[in-house]
């Protein structure tokens, strides 16, 4: 089969277009026939720090396709089904930047018969990863779906990237009122098509003054990318109970908090990595993630305030490049061109 792969950690270089054996699914697995790869912020540094093993690495977390085979003790009925991966090349060798992985039958999920692939290859880092962020408040529910958040406020903070766009996505279709910043008019209008309520934009505007306007008593759960950069304003506005849950280090590795000004509200500081997330809160998040996308809930595309930038497999390195430089919208690469 035809796989990008890399035997170094290191640039986006170092990814290599060549023949490898197709995989065989072994006991619990399923193997399928890809469509997509999603590629996102740690794909590149994985590729960029982490030794591969002696075979070489296939990167990529996420993708959709079709199974094609099944292991022992797995249904076959599975065969010919379409479905989104997650998780793919976590602490495994064979990710989606191929024509084919195996992955244990749990990591794939139904896609159904209306959703697309590209949709498919977008959901599971930047979905489960803003699903974890929206239910991580000890005084919200720990599900995703219809009218869950009703009457609740959540603040995205950096509503045109990749989790910030789903995190919009599922909090309005959990019935929440969303709130989002971005840094102009370009990024502005992706948010609004995402779906959000309010769209300030933090170079021009009083991020504290506009929210506080919209929810005079705090907001309930902020998705925060920059916690560096944006500490201050979120301790200033989450509400009684509230999260703040960081997702990323965009702009600083480290963070101060207002210890005092946190005790009153009981606020909540939370780190969400997907990967290392509770098992059952991931199980809670794919399921509910899936439900959205049956439910027609879940979009890509420039419409949806996620502008798909698609590259032939042979060009993974320069997918990986445009996630590195800060593409705004979602990274996929055509595993069949």
């Amino acid at each position: 089969m035809r796989a990008i792969s890399y035997s170094q950690p290191g640039g986006p270089d170092v990814l290599q277009l060549g023949d490898r054996p197709t995989p065989d699914p072994g006991p619990g697995e399923v193997r399928v026939r890809l469509a997509f790869s999603g590629v996102n912020p740690t794909d590149w540094k994985s590729r960029s720090k982490t030794e591969p093993g002696p075979g070489g690495q296939v990167p990529d977390q996420d993708g959709s396709g079709t199974i094609d085979a099944v292991g022992e003790g797995v249904d076959p009925v599975l065969v010919g089904e379409r479905v989104w991966i997650w998780e793919a090349a976590w602490q495994r060798p064979h990710g989606t930047a191929a024509e084919y992985t195996v992955v244990p039958a749990r990591q794939t999920v139904l896609l159904g018969p209306d959703a697309s692939f590209e949709l498919g290859a977008s959901l599971g880092i930047p979905f489960l990863t803003a699903h974890r962020c929206l239910t991580v408040a000890e005084h919200l529910p720990d599900r995703i779906g219809p009218g869950t958040l009703t009457g609740r406020t959540v603040l995205v903070q950096g509503g045109a990237g990749a989790v910030g766009n789903a995190a919009i996505q599922l909090a309005r279709w959990a019935d929440a009122t969303v709130i989002t910043t971005v840094s102009g008019p370009d990024k502005a209008q992706l948010a609004a098509r995402a779906g959000a309520d309010h769209v300030v934009n933090y170079k021009a505007q009083d991020v504290v003054a506009e929210v506080t306007k919209i929810a005079p008593h705090g907001v309930d759960a902020i998705v925060e990318v920059s916690a560096a950069a944006n500490a201050a304003v979120d301790a200033q506005v989450v509400g009684r109970y509230g999260s703040i849950a960081m997702y990323a280090d965009d702009g600083g590795a480290e963070v101060t908090i207002p210890v005092r000004a946190q005790m009153a509200p009981n606020a909540r500081w939370q780190f969400v990595l997907v990967y290392t997330e509770p098992r059952r809160a991931k199980e809670l998040g794919v399921e509910d993630v899936n439900a959205a996308v049956l439910d027609g809930a879940v979009r890509v595309g420039e419409d949806a305030g996620l502008p798909l930038h698609v590259y032939p497999l042979a060009e993974t390195a320069a997918a990986h490049q445009a996630v590195q430089d800060g593409a705004v919208g979602k990274v996929l690469v055509d595993v069949t061109a």
